[in-house]
């Protein structure tokens, strides 16, 4: 099984695109999603300099905007791509990328929706000096416990042996002065705490633009990087999008997810290097790919070959007939709705049971109701990430 990653803010380097626009479709798109997000994407991508495109208002319109562009080169024919993809995610920004491949918004919904973040998070930023470190090495919790005690939020768990942990600038510097046992403390070059509480007026402003975005529910399974479910309505994806901004990164629980589904292999979209990496050391046994240049084509296509036979499970028919589990452990039937029979009515939003782990209790919904087909699962029933729960036929609007 593949698993399709894009990255996030950071990841960008000055030229990375250059070798793309010798494709010839490359550009022109790139020139249309720079229309669309009102921001030079060729130039940013091509000549700009490392201080221009670490500015927050231009690197993430950049890495989204590349990002698809250079997929529809994998995948010239979408369809396809979700036939052969067993999930996709995305690190921070490159959510918004991962929900746009997976159908949940349109590529020029996601650049105006990315367009506005960078410009809201760059105005909560300016508002506080504040920054983000990684921490290497270390003792997990500790780390953790650490950077809370000298109030810092670990902003990103990574896995891997990596934390990026976020404050104020002040606070930073002292974290690093007295880092916690066997860890090295690295600045990053950001401008500020992203994906804690510094963020919330970045919060209001993408919760009021949500409210006029239409969604489509995921064609592929969409693993969030909040808790590492794999979320099947695109209303979901669009509040997770709005509010991860203020709220920690779980990729360490999106791993954790990759390995129940049993994926066998990761491909990274470019700017690529940073996730795969940290695969690397979470992920062993895993094949992964860091797609760079045109060049690594071959490469991403044998790949696909060996690696993502089609699957039609969740594309022939519309996803939102199907509901399916967010993450792994137990099904139990809800007592509202206690696995209804064939052809019994659910209405929208209506619990149809709970998947039960030694995590947590999560409810599972159905978040357009409908008539129900068949139970492909059973109470009790173990179940996986991704793994179909309920088929439903959508209920007449008459």
């Amino acid at each position: 099984m593949l698993v399709v990653v894009a990255p996030g803010q950071g990841a960008q380097v000055p030229g990375f695109l250059t070798p793309w626009l010798d494709l010839p479709s490359v550009g022109e798109r790139l020139e249309w999603l720079s229309t669309v997000a009102g921001v030079d994407l060729i130039t940013h991508g091509t000549v700009s300099d490392a201080d221009t495109i670490r500015d927050t208002a231009i690197a993430q319109p950049l890495l989204v905007g590349a990002g698809l562009v250079t997929l529809l080169e994998v995948f010239p024919h979408p369809v396809e791509g979700f036939t052969r993809i067993g999930a996709g995610a995305g690190h921070s920004v490159g959510e918004i990328t991962a929900a746009a491949a997976a159908g949940v918004l349109t590529a020029e919904q996601a650049m105006v929706f990315v367009r506005e973040r960078g410009r809201a998070m760059a105005a909560a930023s300016a508002a506080t000096p504040t920054g983000m470190s990684a921490v290497l090495g270390g003792d997990r919790d500790e780390v953790i416990s650490a950077a809370e005690q000298a109030g810092l939020t670990p902003a990103n768990i990574n896995g891997g042996g990596q934390i990026v942990v976020a404050g104020r600038l002040d606070d930073l510097a002292a974290f690093a002065q007295n880092p916690p046992d066997k860890a090295r403390v690295r600045p990053l070059e950001v401008a500020g705490a992203f994906h804690t509480e510094f963020m919330k007026p970045a919060v209001d402003v993408l919760a009021r633009h949500a409210r006029a975005i239409s969604t489509h529910d995921p064609r592929l399974r969409l693993i969030s990087n909040a808790d590492g479910q794999v979320v099947h309505d695109g209303r979901d994806v669009l509040r997770r999008l709005v509010g991860q901004v203020a709220r920690p990164v779980r990729w360490d629980l999106c791993q954790a997810t990759m390995t129940d589904l049993g994926i066998t292999a990761l491909l990274e979209i470019p700017p690529a290097g940073t996730l795969a990496g940290l695969a690397k050391r979470a992920l062993p046994g895993v094949e992964t790919l860091a797609l760079r240049t045109p060049d690594d084509l071959p490469a991403v296509w044998d790949l696909i070959a060996r690696h993502a036979p089609a699957d039609d499970s969740l594309s022939t028919s519309p996803s939102w007939r199907l509901i399916v589990s967010p993450t792994k452990g137990t099904f139990e039937y809800s007592d509202e709705v206690g696995g209804a029979a064939a052809g019994s009515t659910i209405p929208a939003g209506a619990t149809i049971g709970t998947v039960v782990n030694l995590r947590d209790r999560i409810d599972v919904r159905a978040p357009h109701g409908g008539v129900v087909v068949e139970w492909v699962v059973e109470h009790g029933d173990p179940v996986s990430p991704g793994q179909p729960l309920l088929r439903l036929h959508p209920m007449s609007s008459s």
